[in-house]
């Protein structure tokens, strides 16, 4: 499980380098940019605490942090603020900055809006918009109007504060390290939609085992990451991490605790349609055990498996309790065998620092090694990506090269040699057939010009499927999770071509894309499409996504023969080209 860092301080030291880089990229400064983004990317991914790292005086170990930007971190550490991003602030025109906030506003238009109709807020956009101020521009319509506005009521939404999955799993760690120090605390688990998998959490729920609930709840709420108490009963307790962040936990019997962790874990509606069968033969279900109707004597209620053995079904793991037809699955005896970790030899789409990532090949190599790898695709940018230094045809011999050279040192591992190529406008690659030849894989995949019809953006994806030397679709719908919708395409067309031409769609495990969602991967396993597994990793910590990627198959009910990461490397090569 990939261990993120404490919130309050990681992501908020993140966020302010992430809008310097952007404001750096309004005012046209592209190398400041990129470098202070990628810094923002890197320490997102850490695994210590920047405090601690800058008490050791460790902060420019940390790819991409040198003197000017550690002394940025050294400042927010001390004072809580940071001087240069006020005065960046201070030099673009009012509201620029707020309005690249919105999916679909640019820095370009963003100025636009600002010089010609005086715009300083979303709120004054919003106004324009509704008055038809905004089509009266050049190169803008009653559908850029319309589009706006949605936008707007998309960011208000994602205020709403949610975390990605990928930044809450450091904080189960977290609170589980420190309840194992409690004698008192027999078991614990995270429950809701953490524990489902879900790719966004609204707030975490803890549930724990202790005959002594009062000890326990004291015990968790020493946690020094806690920022306030909201409640603190006998057997509850509510608290806030890093400012924003809600956990409830709770303290049952243990021989309670395997109902109680159904209940909590959910979803509703999959708890509905478990209670009503529960009724149908004879019994009541709660959060206190399964219970006989006439005579109000405990069934079950110690473990999950027992709760869900005396209604005559088999265990149905977390990720599926959804009521998306798991328990009629499970009364006919038809749930899948769905993937694991353990299945996954190995990861398909990482960057080196070839392009934009920051590990060179062998230290992706040794970190894959690590953790028990058997290959990984080198899948580096390609030339129409400047930004992200993006290869061409010679430096991507070069690459292979190098790769070749390694590979020889290696007995049980193997560097996969490919890249992650853009689908150009008209659906073309920005590389030649002949270099993608001498490749072992090759990635597609969207990376600009996102505006477009469903059709215009399908027959897109549909141009890079038929290409012939394509073997996957990278992160196919295009999404950023709370920041950027979803690519209108057509689905059934994208499947059954697909399909057809033996074409792998991407589950891509970075925190904010798991694209294709659990959903879409499940549409397209009935379809007869495979799925690849890639972390799109830019730093080897990061290669630790995998799970997360596999969570999102098995919340798909996807099995491990339909992704190819299953199979050892001399499979995966001869599947790649057929």
């Amino acid at each position: 499980m990939t261990h993120l860092v404490e919130v309050r301080e990681n992501l908020q030291i993140s966020r302010i380098l992430q809008e310097i880089g952007e404001i750096h990229a309004i005012r046209g400064e592209l190398f400041r940019s990129r470098a202070y983004l990628k810094a923002a990317r890197n320490i997102l991914t850490l695994t210590e605490n920047l405090r601690q790292m800058h008490e050791e005086g460790k902060l420019q170990t940390i790819p991409g942090i040198g003197r000017g930007i550690s002394e940025i971190i050294e400042e927010f550490l001390a004072s809580g603020d940071v001087k240069y991003l006020k005065d960046l602030r201070a030099s673009l025109p009012p509201g620029v900055h707020e309005l690249t906030a919105l999916e679909g506003i640019g820095p370009k238009i963003a100025f636009k809006l600002s010089q010609e109709l005086g715009v300083e807020s979303i709120e004054q956009l919003e106004t324009a918009a509704r008055t038809g101020k905004i089509q009266s521009l050049k190169g803008f319509s009653s559908k850029s109007e319309e589009n706006v506005l949605k936008a707007i009521e998309r960011h208000r939404k994602t205020l709403q504060h949610r975390l990605l999955l990928g930044q809450v799993l450091w904080l189960i760690e977290e609170i589980r390290d420190h309840l194992a120090d409690c004698r008192y605390i027999l078991k614990v688990e995270a429950a809701g939609s953490a524990r489902r998998m879900c790719e966004t959490v609204g707030d975490l729920d803890i549930l724990v085992a202790s005959a002594h609930p009062e000890k326990a709840i004291k015990h968790f709420a020493s946690m020094p990451q806690i920022t306030r108490i909201l409640s603190k009963g006998t057997t509850r307790s509510s608290v806030v991490f890093g400012g924003s962040f809600q956990v409830d936990i709770r303290v049952v019997s243990a021989e309670s605790f395997g109902a109680a962790l159904q209940y909590f874990t959910g979803s509703k509606d999959h708890n509905i349609k478990l209670r009503t069968l529960a009724v149908k033969q004879g019994y009541k279900l709660s959060e206190y055990g399964l219970f006989r109707r006439k005579d109000d004597t405990k069934a079950a209620g110690e473990t999950e498996e027992s709760v869900y053995h005396n209604l005559g079904l088999p265990y149905i793991c977390p990720e599926l309790r959804e009521d998306r037809g798991e328990i009629e699955a499970a009364v006919a005896g038809e749930l899948p065998e769905l993937i694991s970790l353990e299945d996954v030899q190995g990861d398909l789409h990482v960057h080196s620092d070839w392009s934009d990532g920051t590990a060179t090949l062998r230290e992706i190599a040794e970190a894959a090694l690590s953790l028990g790898l058997a290959y990984v695709a080198i899948c580096d940018h390609t030339r129409s990506l400047g930004i992200a230094r993006g290869l061409d045809e010679e430096r991507l011999k070069k690459q292979t090269l190098e790769i070749d050279k390694l590979n020889k040192g290696f007995e049980e591992f193997r560097l996969l040699k490919g890249v992650e190529a853009n689908i150009m406008s008209d659906g073309n690659l920005d590389i030649s057939n002949h270099a993608l030849k001498e490749l072992d894989l090759v990635v597609a995949s969207v990376h600009s010009g996102f505006k477009g019809d469903e059709e215009k953006l399908t027959n897109r994806i549909l141009s890079a499927i038929n290409h012939e030397n394509v073997s996957i679709i990278g992160h196919p719908t295009g999404r950023l999770i709370q920041r950027r919708q979803p690519l209108p395409i057509d689905f059934d067309k994208v499947f059954s071509t697909a399909a057809e031409q033996n074409v792998l769609l991407e589950i891509n495990a970075f925190p904010n894309r798991l694209d294709l969602n659990d959903v879409n991967s499940r549409a397209a396993q009935e379809r007869g499409v495979k799925m690849a597994i890639g972390t799109d990793a830019h730093a080897v910590n990061q290669l630790g996504y995998l799970d997360l990627g596999v969570a999102v198959a098995r919340r798909g009910w996807i099995t491990p023969k339909n992704v190819v990461n299953t199979l050892d490397v001399a499979q995966l090569v001869k599947q790649l080209h057929q």
